[in-house]
């Protein structure tokens, strides 16, 4: 019931270019790995990214696609380290199915993120199928969602 609670003072909305610096500040991988920067400016500049708001601040994001063998992909969900197990992730999935273009909407995750698997599942995705050798011994999940 928290969960739910804490989730109604959640926005989401398409990102803007002012978003970006916010956004990487909260993701930790982004810090080390200047690649992610580029990814989310370009998803931005797609129109391709949602932003998770709380208290006026940025507490996460979502990046996807609509090239998935025809269909839609959430590539990347980001929620900030003191956001995360309180409905941010729901929030950002939602919103990622809500605009999606395509009747299905698609997203992985390796076998041994325990934590996507369950956020997946609780966001109504069921598994699809596995990829073998994207990381050797850590296969990849395929999730799908029904958007319409």
């Amino acid at each position: 019931m928290d969960k739910e609670i804490e989730a109604d003072d959640i926005i989401t909305r398409e990102a803007g270019p002012g978003d970006v610096a916010a956004m990487l500040a909260c993701d930790a991988y982004a810090q080390s790995h200047a690649s992610r920067g580029d990814a989310v400016r370009d998803a931005v500049g797609k129109g391709q990214c949602q932003v998770a708001m709380r208290a006026g601040q940025v507490a996460g994001y979502v990046l996807t696609h609509d090239d998935f063998f025809g269909h839609g992909f959430v590539s990347l969900v980001v929620v900030d380290s003191g956001q995360q197990r309180r409905g941010v992730g729901l929030r950002l999935l939602a919103a990622a199915a809500n605009t999606c273009p395509t009747a299905k909407l698609f997203t992985s995750t390796n076998q041994s993120n325990v934590a996507a698997q369950r956020l997946f599942a609780s966001a109504g995705f069921v598994p699809s199928g596995q990829i073998d050798h994207l990381d050797e011994g850590d296969p990849e999940l395929v999730y799908v969602k029904w958007c319409r």
